[in-house]
């Protein structure tokens, strides 16, 4: 409630007024929060970001990025860094997850890609993070330690830990391997507004420097929203061309580039699946446990594809308790 109080004094002083109406906006699966400010019929939305938990900084400083790459992103209008408070421009409340259907896919998702690249147009190296060995190593860690050990009461044998370290090296010797741009790092139906122009993006303050593929993993293999293979290798061809078109890094082999893509989605899967079991184990949010089951089918689909990442097929049989699949890859 004081942390609220202390939020409406500062925009009181940022808009020279106190006539504004003040509603929660969205939350997110950290600590930031989001409110509507309403003043004389326009909108406009107020981060709330505790200091102690969060920094403001990396959102002004990606959105500046992004901004003038010529992504929708929102406009910051007035900053408190040192409270964690800033007012930025209102993309409205229409995500592509709310309104996303068979008939609309299309032109969502090629505005989507089109977005993207231009994000990616506009990287340079020493900007931003890099997405290195070891934050994608500490990624990877999230699953034995909250997926398995956590949420599956699991401890693995010598064996599944060596099983687990190779397949983890192969997946990291790939991610590595793939050119580098800007990585807005969570690029997905959830924080994707529909806009005019279209589409606004949202959340990219964790943005890193690192494999080209990692934001079309998180745009087509969705932990929110599931599409036929058939549909998203479309899409993902077409990002291609375009990505090709505009001279950036990616494979002039498609086999390699989704090759690339498949193997970066499995990272993110298995990072995702120890994100959203310490979400509900540490933090007491159950919201996301519904969307592992889709989130492990990626993985899974994954892993039975290619024979390098067969072992972990099996070794997700062994932790469920299921009988091996048959029809690996050998």
């Amino acid at each position: 409630m004081e942390r609220l109080q202390a939020l409406q004094h500062w925009l009181s002083k940022e808009m020279q007024s106190d006539a504004f109406d003040l509603a929660p906006a969205s939350s997110d699966a950290s600590f930031r929060r989001y409110f509507r400010a309403t003043f004389n019929d326009r909108h406009y939305i107020v981060m709330d970001a505790p200091p102690a938990h969060e920094d403001c900084r990396p959102f002004v400083h990606v959105a500046g990025l992004f901004g003038e790459a010529g992504a929708h992103v929102p406009k910051v209008l007035a900053q408190d860094l040192d409270q964690g408070y800033l007012l930025l421009t209102d993309l409205g409340n229409t995500t592509y997850l709310s309104v996303l259907n068979d008939a609309n896919a299309h032109g969502l998702y090629l505005d989507a890609n089109a977005a993207l690249i231009r994000i990616q147009l506009a990287s340079r190296s020493g900007v931003l993070p890099d997405y290195d060995r070891t934050l994608l190593l500490r990624e990877l860690n999230l699953f034995p330690d909250w997926y398995v050990s956590n949420h599956l009461g699991v401890g693995l044998s010598q064996s599944q830990q060596e099983t687990l370290h190779t397949v983890f090296e192969r997946i990291l010797a790939n991610n590595l391997a793939q050119p580098k741009v800007y990585v807005h790092r969570d690029y997905h139906s959830r924080n994707l507004m529909v806009t005019d122009p279209n589409p606004g993006v949202l959340d990219f303050q964790d943005a890193v420097h690192g494999p080209i593929t990692y934001d079309l993993a998180s745009l087509y293999k969705d932990a929110y929203i599931k599409w036929d293979e058939e549909r998203v290798l479309d899409w993902t061809i077409r990002y291609w061309e375009a990505a090709r078109a505009a001279r950036l890094p990616v494979s002039s082999d498609f086999y390699e580039f989704y090759r690339d893509f498949e193997w970066m989605g499995a990272q993110r899967h298995i990072k995702v699946l120890g994100i959203f079991a310490r979400l509900f184990h540490r933090d007491g949010k159950d919201g996301y446990l519904k969307d592992m089951p889709l989130v492990m089918d990626y993985l899974r689909k994954t892993c039975e594809r290619y024979t390098e990442l067969n072992p972990m097929a099996r070794l997700l049989d062994e932790l469920e308790n299921r009988q091996a699949q048959v029809g690996y890859t050998f």
